[in-house]
């Protein structure tokens, strides 16, 4: 597989909606760190679908209990393999120690046949991630589209992604997520599935109507089959450029609006 400079492959991810399907990046580009140091768990703990706002409301001893007991759980399903981290399909989902707001993220993902599972972003599912194959067994409910769209949003809002960017199965595949305030795009393999989408609360009813939390962790999922993930990376955006991104998002949904009516 072809292999960038890091200031071509900086270049490249400037680019909007895509950038080449055919280079993947293993080398943070410049701004992004990497959330795996290639060793050990260290950095991450453990979560599964939950809602944010309840666990972030917890007493100081009440989290580290929590936190204790996730540490045991990651431990028997997650897996350390050189440039790897892999789980075995079950457990709780591994989760970043530190809260994000606006971010851009940047991950590879292989998976398993009949393989089912995600990314949580700020704590909410998700980013959908599965077998796309008829014999996935999973066509039925939506999986002939391909992986990344918003699977818990409304069908008029990311649920269904663009198009079908999955490769062939078996193969490795690279996320580029970037989510300002709410809004979330998203790139499969250099293709654009989902084009900034507002990610809904998943608890927006027991919520009252709350939006999403303004930080929380992002989280790889795990269900029913052996995930890999590799060449994970992020990127901080600060205000002045979320607030930049903001005015050209809203400006072009208005624009669609408008011209929809």
């Amino acid at each position: 597989m072809a292999r960038l400079s890091l200031a071509c492959v900086a270049f490249l991810l400037s680019l909007s909606p895509l950038f080449a399907a055919d280079y993947f990046v293993d080398e943070a580009p410049e701004g992004f760190v990497s959330l795996y140091n290639g060793k050990d768990l260290t950095g991450w703990w453990g979560l599964k679908t939950e809602n944010p706002r309840a666990w972030m409301a917890l007493s100081e001893e009440a989290f580290a209990k929590k936190k204790a007991a996730s540490l045991k759980d990651i431990q028997k399903h997650w897996q350390a393999e050189g440039v790897d981290l892999v789980n075995d399909g079950h457990g709780l989902y591994l989760s970043t120690e530190k809260n994000y707001g606006n971010f851009e993220l940047l991950l590879q993902y292989k998976t398993v046949p009949k393989a089912d599972s995600g990314i949580y972003l700020r704590g909410y599912p998700q980013v959908q991630i599965w077998d796309t194959t008829k014999a996935g067994g999973k066509w039925n409910i939506g999986a002939d589209k391909g992986s990344g769209g918003l699977w818990n949003n409304p069908r008029n809002e990311g649920k269904d992604p663009l198009v079908h960017a999955d490769n062939p199965f078996g193969e490795w595949n690279q996320f580029r997520i970037k989510m300002v305030r709410d809004y979330v795009a998203i790139d499969l393999n250099g293709q654009r599935v989902v084009e900034n989408a507002k990610l809904h609360s998943y608890w927006a009813k027991k919520d009252g109507g709350k939006p999403i939390v303004e930080k929380g962790p992002v989280q790889l999922q795990t269900h029913g089959g052996e995930i890999r993930w590799r060449y994970i990376f992020i990127r901080e955006i600060d205000d002045e450029e979320t607030k930049k991104a903001i005015a050209e998002i809203e400006a072009k949904r208005a624009a669609s609006q408008a011209k929809s009516e």
